[in-house]
């Protein structure tokens, strides 16, 4: 079966030229020489960045967007989009489920991108009726949902489809795909720079019509771009014949069926992790089952269950990772922001960029200074163990936020002793580790949760990795709510009071300390603990 829906024609490439389990987009064996690696990562990133151009073009403005031309309050505001934030980190997942099942990645995308651009065209046509006209609430909140199931189909196959374009037999295609995972962050930050530093001030001070329409134009050129890409594309092939959660799933249904059986040891797979699960390879009489369920089914439900444990660790990470967007951006709305007596950097212009800028710079030393130095000592493709990566992300997370409730005890002992702000510089430490730890962590996350599933389930495997920020987010917003409820109960103004000098960030940073403390602790045991090698520990072909 093929992935991307297309129908096969004969073609007779040299055979040390084709790629193996792809195809191009007439269905014939994809030549290595014509296809795929960064001539086809190039038109697939500049789709990538426009839709996060447009996602963030509508997203860092939209509080003002419902509370001045809406009218809506502030709570409702920050309710709607935290419901709306909530669905958009939920959606990949089913937009992932039916690329991998159903569609095939390229299709997704294609599919996706047109409704995106269809749901930000609406978006910009809503805000043509005034205020009061009930049609504007229906075209923005139709729009608004449309762009977010756009999101969730586009999302998990965009970057699972660019990473597609490499071999990982190969050992020059290898490497090129670990950097492609640094490049795609990297201009990812680029493409979130510009509409913080340009959109929004077009929505504040010319035109919201033009401030929501010119993502719409950005997307539907990008669509372009990304069509005349089509040729070179290399479109993956489905060996197995079963859908992938229909072969999954029947590996879990059919060892929970054979739960009281003993284990055989006649029953060989490759891991020896989550042994119940190889009791699928028994059938009702406790013979080897030679029909429906393999040794590969069962070592790839195997390898997605081992995600679970590593998901779970990185939560800790995930809601740190939420605070420079929220607590810290409230920090530095007390701090002075000038540059000079006239110029004052905005407090979300500065979190923002400031965390972006670093993570470009970061990403662009990592692979073009240290991951060569680190493949002459390793001899491994992405230069470093990816769990090690990971494991190094975490920590200067835990750092940051450590670094965050010092800055935060100092400030309010500054505000006590003094009458003057104390300088915003001081946050520059908890941004550059904040922003190092993403370079580390978040990249790494990304490349794990692709490479460490089957091949007819990498939409979903990122789809995962989208989950961690979401959820973590969502878990940050819970504890902040539940916290203040806790400690104002009293009558006193509680850890997160609307004064900011008057509340105790510092008291949530080294609760999240712990949090992460812990996690990191975990993550490390679990790593330790696992027997299965990471993919990039596998040798690789040398051509």
């Amino acid at each position: 079966m093929i992935s991307d829906a297309v129908t096969p024609e004969p073609m007779t490439p040299l055979l040390n030229d084709v790629v193996p389990g792809s195809v191009d987009f007439k269905g014939r064996p994809s030549v290595r020489s014509k296809s795929g690696i960064w001539r086809s990562t190039s038109f697939i990133i500049c789709a990538g960045v426009a839709e996060r151009f447009a996602y963030y073009g509508i997203s860092s403005n939209l509080v003002s967007y419902l509370t001045i031309q809406m009218g809506q309050s502030t709570a409702s505001a920050a309710a709607n989009l935290n419901a709306w934030f909530g669905i958009s980190t939920l959606l990949p997942i089913v937009g992932a489920f039916i690329a991998d099942s159903f569609s095939g990645r390229f299709p997704m995308i294609v599919v996706s991108s047109l409704v995106y651009i269809t749901g930000l065209c609406f978006l910009a046509i809503s805000t043509l009726f005034t205020s009061s006209d009930k049609l504007r609430i229906i075209y923005f909140y139709f729009s608004f949902y449309l762009v977010a199931i756009a999101q969730g189909g586009f999302l998990p196959c965009i970057e699972a489809f660019g990473a597609d374009q490499f071999d990982p037999e190969i050992e020059h295609e290898s490497k090129a795909r670990s950097s492609f995972f640094n490049w795609w962050t990297c201009i990812y930050a680029a493409g979130i720079l510009v509409p913080l530093l340009c959109l929004t001030y077009i929505q504040d001070n010319a035109s919201w019509f033009l401030g929501f329409g010119i993502p719409a134009i950005v997307m539907f050129v990008a669509q372009i771009v990304f069509l005349i890409g089509t040729p070179t594309y290399r479109l993956r092939l489905i060996s197995h014949q079963r859908k992938p959660f229909m072969r999954i799933g029947q590996v879990f249904v059919r060892a929970a069926r054979n739960w009281r059986a003993p284990n055989v040891v006649s029953i060989e797979t490759q891991s020896s992790k989550f042994r119940f699960l190889d009791k699928a390879l028994l059938n009702s009489n406790d013979l080897l089952e030679e029909n429906t369920i393999n040794a590969t089914d069962v070592e790839d439900a195997k390898k997605l269950l081992s995600l679970a444990p590593i998901w779970v660790t990185s939560l800790g990470y995930s809601i740190i990772f939420a605070q420079p967007s929220t607590l810290f951006t409230k920090q530095a709305v007390t701090l002075d922001r000038h540059i000079t007596p006239a110029i004052e950097i905005p407090a979300a212009s500065l979190q923002q960029c400031f965390i972006n800028a670093v993570i470009m710079i970061g990403l662009i030393l990592y692979d073009r200074a240290f991951v060569p130095i680190a493949r002459s000592i390793t001899k491994k493709p992405s230069g470093i163990p990816i769990l090690h990566r990971i494991r190094f992300g975490f920590f200067l997370s835990m750092i940051s936020i450590i670094f965050a409730a010092f800055v935060e005890q100092k400030r309010l002992r500054f505000v006590g002793e003094y009458d003057i702000p104390m300088s915003v510089w001081w946050l520059a430490p908890q941004y550059v580790l904040s922003a190092f730890a993403d370079v580390f962590a978040m990249v790494g996350l990304q490349e794990f949760f692709y490479s460490e599933v089957a091949s007819d389930l990498k939409s979903i495997g990122l789809s995962f990795f989208i989950s961690i920020l979401g959820v973590g987010s969502l878990l940050s917003s819970f504890m902040v709510s539940s916290i203040q409820q806790v400690t104002s109960a009293g009558g006193g103004d509680g850890w997160f009071a609307d004064d900011v000098n008057r509340a105790h960030f510092d008291f949530f940073y080294w609760l999240l300390a712990g949090i992460s403390a812990a996690c990191l602790t975990a993550f490390v045991i679990i790593n330790r603990a696992s027997t299965v090698p990471s993919t990039d520990d596998v040798p690789i072909n040398q051509v």
